[in-house]
């Protein structure tokens, strides 16, 4: 689904978000908080780039690693990079991130966007995550939830749930990948949910920040720097 969509994929992201993503992307980035010099940075389910060239821009001396499943959309990463300069800081992979082809505790951060809704077993995602984690490196994830505040919730439901499925059949030719979405978002857990989750992996500091009344979240954990002795 996600090889079929992507060539319209960037532009559905700009519209549907009226161009939010970007700031999103960004805030995402600053949160990864990187303290050590020439960092390595993990995005899991990378998609077309646009999380892992924010990164490349926005961290101006460190080398950013992009990990999807979606040849099509790693394609498309590829081709951007080439037409950025700071893209050779960049590197894409094709593999899965239930079992990404990585050594233990090779990298300073790890950030994803716009992935968990789409995982099968997030335990498992954050076991990964934590695996491949420096001690004291970062998990960063940016994410849409259902919001809670009405009236906004009201507003957001009717838009997201019922105009852009037809906006995705109009632009993208597939409502059905756009129903998809916003049927994923419509049945994912909540903010305070998926924190407990990050948290139970053995992540500590877990911080939420919500945008839109909750509709977009990042949450941040940190592994500890020294491994806790039973």
């Amino acid at each position: 689904m996600f090889s079929r969509i992507a060539d319209r994929y960037d532009l559905l992201n700009r519209l549907i978000s009226f161009h939010f993503d970007t700031f999103w992307r960004k805030k995402a980035v600053e949160a990864l908080a990187l303290r050590r010099r020439d960092p390595i940075v993990l995005d899991l389910g990378s998609g077309t780039g646009d999380l892992s060239l924010t990164a490349a821009r926005e961290i101006k001396d460190g080398t950013i690693i992009g990990l999807d499943f979606s040849l099509r959309m790693l394609q498309l990463a590829q081709e951007k990079k080439l037409r950025l300069p700071y893209g050779r800081r960049t590197a894409f992979i094709l593999g899965s991130a239930l079992a990404p082809p990585f050594k233990d505790e090779v990298f300073d951060a790890v950030m994803t966007a716009f992935v968990l809704r789409n995982i099968p077993d997030l335990n498992l995602f954050f076991r990964q995550a934590y695996r491949l984690l420096r001690p004291g490196g970062r998990l960063v994830s940016l994410d849409m939830f259902p919001p809670s505040r009405f009236p906004f919730s009201f507003i957001y439901s009717f838009y997201f749930y019922r105009l852009v499925p037809w906006i995705g059949a109009a632009l993208a030719h597939d409502r059905s990948a756009y129903q998809y979405l916003s049927d994923s978002v419509k049945t994912f857990d909540s903010p305070e949910t998926i924190a407990e989750l990050i948290r139970r992996t053995g992540f500590e500091g877990v911080k939420v920040e919500k945008f839109m009344s909750g509709a977009v979240c990042i949450h941040v954990g940190e592994k500890p720097r020294m491994t806790k002795q039973a």
